[in-house]
Formats: C-alpha cells, sequence, structure tokens
C-alpha cells in the first residue's frame, strides 16, 4: 500500500469515526442538549425540527461511507480512487448545505470543506497515478 493511499485510508478513518459519533449523539438525543445545541435555535432556518435525519445522514452516509472506504483503500480495491472521490464530495457538500442551514460559517466547517476538498483532490491523484502510464 502506497503512503498516499494511507494517508487517505487515514483521513477517511478520521471523518468516518467523527461522523459516527456525532452522528450517533444527534440520533440519540436529537434535541442537540446532549452536545450543548438548541434545535430550535440552529435549525430555524431549516427543513428539520430536530436533528434526527441530519444525524442518520452523518451515521450512515458520511460515517459509515468513509469507513466502508477506508478499508477498500485498505484492500486495495480498484473501487477506492472512486469513494475516496465520492466521498469528499459528499463531505464538501455537507458542509456547504449545513453552513445554509444554520446560517452561519465557523472554522470547523472550513477545515472539513478542505478536508473533503484534500479528499478529492487526493482521490483524483491516486486514481491518475494507477492508471495512465506517464
Amino acid at each position: 500500500m502506497s503512503l498516499l493511499k494511507k494517508v487517505q485510508a487515514g483521513i477517511h478513518i478520521f471523518v468516518g469515526l467523527g461522523a459516527i459519533f456525532g452522528g450517533a449523539a444527534a440520533i440519540y438525543d436529537p434535541t442537540g442538549n446532549l452536545v450543548g445545541i438548541d434545535a430550535n435555535v440552529a435549525l430555524r432556518h431549516g427543513p428539520f425540527d430536530d436533528f434526527l435525519i441530519p444525524g442518520l445522514f452523518l451515521f450512515v452516509i458520511i460515517g459509515l461511507g468513509n469507513l466502508f472506504a477506508a478499508w477498500t483503500g485498505m484492500k486495495n480495491s480498484k473501487m477506492f480512487p472512486l469513494l475516496s472521490f465520492f466521498q469528499g464530495g459528499i463531505l464538501a457538500l455537507w458542509i456547504v448545505i449545513q453552513c445554509i442551514i444554520l446560517a452561519s460559517i465557523n472554522q470547523l466547517h472550513v477545515i472539513f470543506f478542505i478536508v473533503g476538498a484534500a479528499m478529492i483532490a487526493l482521490a483524483v491523484r491516486g486514481y491518475l497515478t494507477d492508471n495512465i502510464d506517464v
């Protein structure tokens, strides 16, 4: 496994575990009180009354999706660059939508948007490295 794939897999594990814990907290307590966020205030500009649906998306799509992507990378699957690309895109889009719904941007939004963009860039680089002879 190349250093590039190890870095990618590590990023996917980091993002996946964070999303699993964040999603689980939102599912367990959709009001947001567990993590100190009032759903009525935070979601006043969005389509949700509580954090249940966003929590499910965070847990399943971002959490489990990134862990699955990391697993395919560790298995040297040909699917890894594609899954990595899509998980990066999903993360970046998730952050943009979250900022719109919350009507605010904070440092973590910027950091995780950059992480999503980096996932996309690393996936493209990995695909090109594996599939194009230079």
